[in-house]
Protein backbone atom coordinates (compact mmCIF):
# COMPACT_ATOMS: atom_id res chain seq x y z
CA UNK A 1 0.00 0.00 0.00
CA UNK A 2 2.82 2.37 0.89
CA UNK A 3 4.57 1.77 -2.43
CA UNK A 4 1.36 2.62 -4.28
CA UNK A 5 1.15 6.01 -2.52
CA UNK A 6 4.82 6.68 -3.28
CA UNK A 7 4.22 5.97 -6.95
CA UNK A 8 1.17 8.24 -6.96
CA UNK A 9 3.08 11.08 -5.32
CA UNK A 10 5.92 10.75 -7.84
CA UNK A 11 3.39 10.80 -10.67
CA UNK A 12 1.70 13.81 -9.07
CA UNK A 13 4.95 15.71 -9.08
CA UNK A 14 5.64 14.80 -12.69
CA UNK A 15 2.11 15.82 -13.68
CA UNK A 16 2.39 19.13 -11.83
CA UNK A 17 5.68 19.89 -13.55
CA UNK A 18 4.30 19.00 -16.96
CA UNK A 19 1.19 21.13 -16.48
CA UNK A 20 3.04 24.11 -14.99
CA UNK A 21 5.53 24.35 -17.82
CA UNK A 22 3.16 25.87 -20.35
CA UNK A 23 -0.20 26.84 -18.92
CA UNK A 24 0.53 30.07 -17.03
CA UNK A 25 -1.89 31.59 -14.51
CA UNK A 26 -4.94 29.71 -15.79
CA UNK A 27 -3.04 26.46 -15.61
CA UNK A 28 -1.90 27.20 -12.08
CA UNK A 29 -5.49 27.90 -11.06
CA UNK A 30 -6.62 24.61 -12.61
CA UNK A 31 -3.75 22.74 -10.99
CA UNK A 32 -3.86 24.25 -7.49
CA UNK A 33 -7.42 25.51 -7.00
CA UNK A 34 -8.88 28.71 -5.58
CA UNK A 35 -7.83 28.03 -1.96
CA UNK A 36 -4.16 28.08 -2.93
CA UNK A 37 -4.42 31.59 -4.39
CA UNK A 38 -6.35 32.80 -1.35
CA UNK A 39 -3.49 31.54 0.80
CA UNK A 40 -1.00 33.38 -1.43
CA UNK A 41 -2.90 36.56 -0.52
CA UNK A 42 -2.69 35.55 3.14
CA UNK A 43 1.09 35.13 2.76
CA UNK A 44 1.38 38.64 1.35
CA UNK A 45 -0.66 40.06 4.24
CA UNK A 46 1.48 38.15 6.76
CA UNK A 47 4.76 39.38 5.30
CA UNK A 48 3.47 42.96 5.10
CA UNK A 49 2.33 42.83 8.74
CA UNK A 50 5.63 41.40 9.94
CA UNK A 51 7.67 43.95 7.96
CA UNK A 52 5.56 46.87 9.21
CA UNK A 53 5.86 45.78 12.85
CA UNK A 54 9.62 45.23 12.62
CA UNK A 55 10.19 48.62 11.01
CA UNK A 56 7.92 50.38 13.52
CA UNK A 57 9.43 48.80 16.63
CA UNK A 58 13.00 49.18 15.40
CA UNK A 59 12.59 52.84 14.43
CA UNK A 60 10.35 54.14 17.21
CA UNK A 61 11.95 52.36 20.15
CA UNK A 62 15.62 52.70 19.37
CA UNK A 63 16.26 55.03 22.33
CA UNK A 64 18.61 53.85 25.09
CA UNK A 65 16.35 54.37 28.12
CA UNK A 66 19.20 54.15 30.62
CA UNK A 67 21.24 56.82 28.85
CA UNK A 68 18.18 59.02 28.46
CA UNK A 69 17.28 58.68 32.13
CA UNK A 70 20.86 59.52 33.11
CA UNK A 71 20.84 62.70 31.05
CA UNK A 72 17.41 63.75 32.33
CA UNK A 73 18.48 63.08 35.92
CA UNK A 74 21.51 65.34 35.55
CA UNK A 75 19.40 68.16 34.10
CA UNK A 76 16.65 67.81 36.71
CA UNK A 77 19.12 67.75 39.59
CA UNK A 78 20.73 70.86 38.11
CA UNK A 79 17.33 72.56 37.98
CA UNK A 80 17.30 72.71 34.17
CA UNK A 81 13.80 71.38 33.52
CA UNK A 82 13.48 73.41 30.32
CA UNK A 83 16.61 71.84 28.88
CA UNK A 84 15.31 68.40 29.81
CA UNK A 85 12.05 69.14 27.99
CA UNK A 86 13.95 70.29 24.90
CA UNK A 87 16.02 67.10 25.04
CA UNK A 88 12.79 65.07 24.94
CA UNK A 89 11.52 67.08 21.97
CA UNK A 90 14.51 66.11 19.85
CA UNK A 91 12.66 63.27 18.11
CA UNK A 92 9.14 61.89 17.65
CA UNK A 93 9.78 58.79 19.75
CA UNK A 94 7.30 57.34 22.29
CA UNK A 95 9.88 57.06 25.06
CA UNK A 96 10.74 60.74 24.72
CA UNK A 97 7.04 61.62 24.66
CA UNK A 98 6.54 59.84 27.99
CA UNK A 99 9.46 61.70 29.55
CA UNK A 100 8.27 65.01 28.14
CA UNK A 101 4.75 64.47 29.51
CA UNK A 102 6.12 64.13 33.04
CA UNK A 103 8.63 66.95 32.78
CA UNK A 104 6.05 69.49 31.60
CA UNK A 105 3.89 68.79 34.67
CA UNK A 106 6.59 69.23 37.33
CA UNK A 107 5.32 72.63 38.44
CA UNK A 108 1.77 71.34 38.88
CA UNK A 109 2.52 68.85 41.63
CA UNK A 110 3.28 65.17 42.11
CA UNK A 111 -0.19 63.98 41.20
CA UNK A 112 -0.13 65.82 37.88
CA UNK A 113 3.26 64.27 37.05
CA UNK A 114 2.04 60.75 37.83
CA UNK A 115 -1.19 61.14 35.86
CA UNK A 116 0.57 62.65 32.82
CA UNK A 117 3.13 59.84 32.66
CA UNK A 118 0.56 57.09 33.16
CA UNK A 119 -1.73 58.51 30.47
CA UNK A 120 1.12 58.73 27.99
CA UNK A 121 2.20 55.15 28.71
CA UNK A 122 -1.40 53.98 28.22
CA UNK A 123 -1.46 55.72 24.84
CA UNK A 124 1.81 54.12 23.75
CA UNK A 125 1.20 50.48 24.76
CA UNK A 126 -1.61 49.76 22.22
CA UNK A 127 0.63 51.10 19.44
CA UNK A 128 3.34 48.63 20.44
CA UNK A 129 0.99 45.62 20.37
CA UNK A 130 -0.91 46.74 17.28
CA UNK A 131 -1.45 43.98 14.67
CA UNK A 132 0.79 41.48 16.46
CA UNK A 133 -2.24 39.50 17.66
CA UNK A 134 -3.54 39.37 14.08
CA UNK A 135 -0.68 37.03 13.15
CA UNK A 136 -2.23 34.27 15.25
CA UNK A 137 -5.53 34.68 13.42
CA UNK A 138 -3.73 34.64 10.06
CA UNK A 139 -2.04 31.38 11.08
CA UNK A 140 -5.44 29.80 11.67
CA UNK A 141 -6.83 31.24 8.44
CA UNK A 142 -3.89 29.89 6.44
CA UNK A 143 -4.26 26.44 7.99
CA UNK A 144 -7.99 26.32 7.32
CA UNK A 145 -7.64 27.45 3.71
CA UNK A 146 -4.90 24.86 3.24
CA UNK A 147 -7.26 22.21 4.58
CA UNK A 148 -10.05 23.54 2.37
CA UNK A 149 -7.77 23.32 -0.67
CA UNK A 150 -6.88 19.76 0.26
CA UNK A 151 -10.54 18.74 0.54
CA UNK A 152 -11.44 20.52 -2.69
CA UNK A 153 -8.59 18.79 -4.49
CA UNK A 154 -9.75 15.39 -3.33
CA UNK A 155 -13.38 16.16 -4.23
CA UNK A 156 -12.36 17.23 -7.74
CA UNK A 157 -10.25 14.11 -8.07
CA UNK A 158 -12.97 11.62 -7.17
CA UNK A 159 -15.50 13.54 -9.24
CA UNK A 160 -13.17 13.33 -12.25
CA UNK A 161 -12.54 9.61 -11.72
CA UNK A 162 -16.23 8.87 -12.19
CA UNK A 163 -16.15 10.45 -15.64
CA UNK A 164 -12.94 8.79 -16.92
CA UNK A 165 -12.85 5.20 -18.07
CA UNK A 166 -9.34 4.93 -19.48
CA UNK A 167 -6.96 3.56 -16.78
CA UNK A 168 -4.11 5.83 -17.86
CA UNK A 169 -6.27 8.95 -17.72
CA UNK A 170 -7.71 7.88 -14.39
CA UNK A 171 -4.21 7.59 -12.97
CA UNK A 172 -3.31 11.04 -14.30
CA UNK A 173 -6.47 12.54 -12.81
CA UNK A 174 -5.70 10.92 -9.46
CA UNK A 175 -2.13 12.22 -9.54
CA UNK A 176 -3.40 15.70 -10.44
CA UNK A 177 -5.77 15.74 -7.47
CA UNK A 178 -3.13 14.50 -5.05
CA UNK A 179 -0.75 17.20 -6.26
CA UNK A 180 -3.38 19.91 -5.68
CA UNK A 181 -4.17 18.56 -2.22
CA UNK A 182 -0.51 18.34 -1.16
CA UNK A 183 0.38 21.81 -2.46
CA UNK A 184 -2.49 23.35 -0.51
CA UNK A 185 -1.63 21.42 2.64
CA UNK A 186 2.02 22.43 2.44
CA UNK A 187 1.21 26.10 1.88
CA UNK A 188 -1.32 26.20 4.72
CA UNK A 189 1.13 24.65 7.18
CA UNK A 190 3.93 26.95 6.01
CA UNK A 191 1.75 30.01 6.65
CA UNK A 192 0.88 28.74 10.12
CA UNK A 193 4.55 28.19 10.99
CA UNK A 194 5.56 31.59 9.63
CA UNK A 195 2.86 33.42 11.57
CA UNK A 196 3.44 31.52 14.81
CA UNK A 197 7.19 32.11 14.78
CA UNK A 198 6.72 35.78 13.88
CA UNK A 199 4.07 36.17 16.61
CA UNK A 200 6.36 34.61 19.19
CA UNK A 201 9.30 36.86 18.30
CA UNK A 202 7.32 40.09 17.90
CA UNK A 203 5.27 39.47 21.03
CA UNK A 204 8.43 38.91 23.06
CA UNK A 205 9.97 42.04 21.58
CA UNK A 206 6.86 44.08 22.38
CA UNK A 207 6.73 42.79 25.96
CA UNK A 208 10.36 43.77 26.44
CA UNK A 209 9.67 47.28 25.12
CA UNK A 210 6.62 47.70 27.36
CA UNK A 211 8.56 46.46 30.39
CA UNK A 212 11.38 48.91 29.68
CA UNK A 213 8.87 51.72 29.11
CA UNK A 214 7.06 51.05 32.38
CA UNK A 215 10.31 50.72 34.32
CA UNK A 216 11.70 53.96 32.88
CA UNK A 217 8.44 55.83 33.53
CA UNK A 218 8.44 54.65 37.16
CA UNK A 219 12.03 55.79 37.64
CA UNK A 220 11.20 59.13 36.04
CA UNK A 221 8.19 59.56 38.32
CA UNK A 222 10.31 58.87 41.39
CA UNK A 223 13.00 61.25 40.14
CA UNK A 224 10.61 64.13 39.50
CA UNK A 225 8.61 63.77 42.69
CA UNK A 226 11.73 63.36 44.83
CA UNK A 227 13.51 66.33 43.24
CA UNK A 228 10.41 68.51 43.64
CA UNK A 229 10.00 67.61 47.31
CA UNK A 230 13.67 68.27 48.02
CA UNK A 231 13.53 71.65 46.34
Amino acid sequence: MQSVWVQLLVLAEQTATRHGASTGIVGLYEKLGLAFFVNIAVVIICLATIAERVIFLASKFRVDSRELLTQVRKLVQAGSIDRAVKLCEAADVPMLQVFRAGLTQVNRGDEAVVIAIEEQVMDVEPKINKRIGALWSLANIGTLFGLLGTIMGLIRTFAALDQVQDPGLRQQALAHGIAEAMYNTALGLSIALLCMIAHMLLNGWAKGIISDLESSSTKLTNLLTTSRNQS
